[in-house]
C-alpha cells in the first residue's frame, strides 16, 4: 500500500499512461497517428486515417 495520496495518483497516472501508448493506433500507409475509427456497412468497425484519408479494417 502506498504511503501517500502522491503515490497513488503516480501509481495510476503511470498505467494511464502505458494503456495509452499500448493501444495508439498509426496509419499503415503514412504512420500518421491521427486514426479516426468508424462502423462498416454489415456493422463492423473500420479505421480511417484523417491525415491522409487511408481506410482499413
Amino acid at each position: 500500500m502506498p504511503a501517500s495520496i502522491l503515490e497513488e495518483v503516480d501509481h495510476l497516472l503511470g498505467a494511464v499512461s502505458t494503456r495509452w501508448t499500448s493501444t495508439r493506433l498509426s496509419c499503415p500507409s503514412c504512420g500518421s497517428a491521427h486514426v479516426a475509427q468508424v462502423l462498416g456497412d454489415n456493422g463492423g468497425i473500420s479505421y480511417v486515417c484523417t491525415a491522409c484519408g487511408h481506410s482499413w479494417s
